[in-house]
């Protein structure tokens, strides 16, 4: 895409939004239909922080999609970036990377040898299929 086609593009954008703004019904229902779609990609975000799925995504583009419409989820999404630049900030900071991967490393050597005892004492068994639990009691 050429600038002049993206400049037309945006102007198209511009256009569209200032006439939907001069009319007060199509702005409220403009305005409505975005806090729709951004609080259910936000809630979804949220829900994904507790079960599988990218959570900390929808969260940021539910924000995002809201902060085009409301003041305060433009000043929310800004320190959502801020705390996640101090994150990454924190992440590459060696002293806590090394710890990091000194934690990762026992606790998968742990979990390895709890999975290789399982099996050596019960072979390919489900815990719910042992017929003799003497060892528990």
């Amino acid at each position: 895409m050429t600038i002049k086609q993206e400049n037309n593009a945006r102007g198209r954008h511009h256009r569209f939004r200032e006439r939907i703004r001069r009319n007060p019904l199509l702005h409220t229902a403009w305005r409505a239909g975005v806090f729709t779609g951004g609080s259910t990609v936000l809630a979804c975000g949220l829900v994904m922080m507790v079960t599988p799925g990218p959570g900390l995504l929808g969260i940021v583009v539910g924000l995002a999609i809201l902060s085009t419409e409301f003041a305060w989820a433009q000043r929310a999404l800004h320190r959502a970036k801020a705390a996640a630049d101090r994150a990454k900030q924190q992440a590459f900071n060696p002293r806590r990377r090394r710890r990091n991967i000194i934690l990762g490393t026992v606790t998968t050597i742990l979990v390895a040898a709890a999975a290789t005892a399982y099996l050596a004492l019960y072979g390919l068994k489900v815990p719910w299929h042992i017929e003799n639990p003497a060892f528990w009691t």
